[in-house]
């Protein structure tokens, strides 16, 4: 496997930038830290921890080393851990840089948990669906074809389903995996764009928006405290906001940055997308010099706004998507009944 293809999950990324942390602070060399965790390690870590072990042993630094694994490493952990090897203090960016991966995972699960219990609803209702069409539809069906019973159109079109998934099988499982496949796949190599697509959806869009400050902020506030240059930190933060509104805010804070303004003027250009409250935080830590903690305390102002947001979407949703199932699960159980009342009614007319 190429060194660019390789990937770790979150938590053992947190456990190991979380141990390099706890030994170096220990006064234990780097390259002897790197050997110690590569030899309790294995699968992907253990790849690239011998990599980078044996770029320390080259001469080079671990900034070099981890900057061949893009999947694990952003450019913005690349450039904090750089800056720290110039400046010496590469234990306090690395306890920084550890929490900052803990609060982007905890930040990620609350999505997740918020977004789950409409994600298990859709799916038992197609559960259900497929139940209904593999074993429901068919013995229905053949009743009411020796019956010769009239059948409204929903019930045609249930009856032509459930055959067409019966007699087809092996087939129409083919296609759906080639689409969830390609799905995924497009979803891999062009995620982006995938996301950016999404985030145009009326009801997301105002949760990915706050989803991008509070990504930017933080990233910001990461940046700025491991001393790298505010013009550069732009630079990198303008990866991770997906919103172009906002990617554009950054770019031209930059520019302004570069001709001598400030962040907050840059930011003032797009007042539709940034909160009139968070640039007035800025313009404040601009002119006490703490630039960094106000993009963290407006990180966290976000990070808990998010949440609030989330669970309010989720708990709106809940009834909606119970509603729509039980409009369909109604709909189904009456293309199925209908006929059987007919047939009852022709019987009672006999």
């Amino acid at each position: 496997m190429k060194l660019e293809n390789i990937s770790i999950s979150s938590s053992d990324k947190l456990a190991f930038i979380g141990n390099i942390t706890t030994m170096l602070t220990a006064g234990i060399p780097l390259l002897e830290t790197i050997q110690t965790l590569e030899d309790e390690s294995h699968g992907n870590l253990k790849k690239l921890l011998a990599y980078s072990k044996t770029t320390l042993v080259d001469g080079g630094t671990l900034s070099q080393a981890f900057a061949h694994f893009p999947k694990v490493f952003s450019r913005i952990n690349i450039n904090i851990l750089k800056s720290s090897e110039q400046s010496g203090n590469l234990e306090a960016t690395l306890r920084d840089l550890r929490d900052n991966v803990r609060r982007d995972m905890e930040f990620t699960d609350k999505v997740k948990a918020a977004l789950l219990y409409p994600i298990i609803l859709l799916i038992v209702f197609l559960g259900m669906f497929l139940v209904i069409l593999l074993f429901v539809i068919p013995r229905i069906a053949q009743i009411f074809t020796n019956l010769r019973v009239v059948l409204p159109l929903p019930t045609k079109i249930m009856i032509v389903m459930s055959n067409a998934l019966t007699s087809y099988t092996i087939p129409i499982i083919a296609v759906i995996a080639l689409i969830v496949a390609g799905t995924i796949y497009f979803y891999q190599t062009h995620q982006r764009s995938f996301l950016i697509f999404f985030s145009r959806l009326p009801v997301i869009s105002k949760l990915v928006r706050e989803i991008d400050l509070t990504r930017f902020t933080r990233s910001l506030a990461l940046l700025l405290s491991s001393s790298v240059p505010i013009s550069v930190a732009l630079d990198l933060c303008s990866d991770v906001v997906i919103n172009q509104n906002i990617s554009q805010a950054i770019s031209r804070s930059k520019e302004m940055i570069l001709s001598g303004g400030k962040l907050s003027e840059g930011l003032k250009t797009k007042h539709n997308e940034i909160p009139s409250v968070m640039v007035k935080i800025i313009e404040s830590g601009e002119k006490t010099g703490t630039l960094d903690k106000s993009m963290q305390d407006i990180s966290e102002f976000l990070d808990y706004n998010v949440v609030n947001d989330l669970k309010t979407v989720t708990t709106l949703l809940e009834p909606v998507i119970l509603v729509i199932v039980g409009i369909f699960l109604g709909a189904m159980m009456l293309a199925i009944i209908a006929p059987i009342y007919n047939l009852i009614g022709q019987i009672n007319v006999r």
